[in-house]
């Protein structure tokens, strides 16, 4: 079945960025003059996902409003001769059709997969994590794209995996297995933040899935783990012994906006990358490394 949906878990509350993210959701952040959650959509939709479910919480109403028409603002700015900016709005709200369901309470991410469960139905699946961009240096195929191939070609689930150093993997999924084409990996264990003595490779799960709708019935009889949580890992290695799960290494570079410094530098990234500001900004940063400014 081709991979026509998508969903976005987006409803944490992004504690690490207190005080801004009580008010302002950690997915709204701005990377230059777009919020992340939107590279993430246009990842979906390049990847050629028509309809995404957006898990979201009481605290994330702006998310919603992102993607919604705002009649009068387009009003105005056409009034002004603003059409370009006018057309990037009505291109923004007409992507994909992104539908919103709120998860009233933090479960882990594997609860926040499953509210999606109705929406999904019978058919595979992208799982986006909303506060990570993922860029790839083919910006034609995307991760999740990549993914799907995968998974229309061999079926089962398909995760995307980056190489991390041995005292990292405590701080992510690990992926041991069989590589049965170059960069696919064949699972064989899946464990979620393992001591690095006990990890079986040093490949993390870096932000992407396209995942089998019986993923469900493995989530639902996984039991929660540390704090309550119910872990999406945890339920790939059970769903492991019944269908193929890949690993796909991907050439490519995670921005994870989850803590500050990371921010920081992926706003640089993006920014540098920029033709209307690219060489102006790389001018300033190299005058902040010698001291100049």
């Amino acid at each position: 079945m081709k991979v026509r949906k998508a969903v976005i878990p987006a409803a944490g509350f992004g504690t690490r960025f207190l005080p801004i993210s009580k008010a302002v959701p950690k997915e709204m952040l701005p990377l230059v003059d777009k919020p992340v959650i939107q590279y993430v959509v246009e990842e979906a939709v390049d990847s050629g996902i028509t309809d995404i479910l957006i898990v979201i919480s009481r605290s994330k109403r702006a998310i919603e409003e992102h993607f919604h028409p705002i009649m009068e603002l387009e009003t105005e700015l056409e009034a002004k001769g603003r059409t370009e900016d006018v057309e990037t709005l009505r291109r923004l709200q007409s992507m994909a059709r992104i539908h919103f369901i709120w998860q009233p309470k933090m479960g882990g991410l594997g609860d926040a997969i499953l509210y999606a469960k109705d929406h999904v139905g019978d058919e595979p699946f992208a799982v986006l994590l909303g506060d990570t961009v993922v860029t790839t240096k083919d910006a034609s195929r995307p991760v999740t794209r990549q993914l799907a191939d995968v998974v229309e070609q061999h079926g089962g689930s398909a995760v995307a995996l980056q190489e991390v150093s041995a005292e990292k993997v405590s701080r992510y999924g690990i992926l041991g297995g069989d590589e049965i084409a170059p960069g696919l990996i064949r699972a064989r264990q899946f464990v979620e933040k393992p001591k690095p003595e006990a990890a079986p490779s040093r490949l993390a799960v870096s932000a992407r899935y396209v995942l089998s709708a019986r993923i469900f019935d493995h989530l639902e009889k996984t039991p929660k783990g540390k704090g309550g949580e119910l872990q999406l890992t945890d339920a790939m290695a059970s769903l492991m012994h019944e269908e193929a799960l890949h690993g796909l290494r991907y050439d490519g570079q995670r921005h994870d906006i989850g803590n500050k410094l990371d921010f920081i530098k992926a706003n640089l990234y993006f920014g540098l990358q920029r033709e209307d500001i690219g060489g102006a900004l790389r001018e300033y940063v190299n005058s902040l490394a010698a001291g100049v400014v």
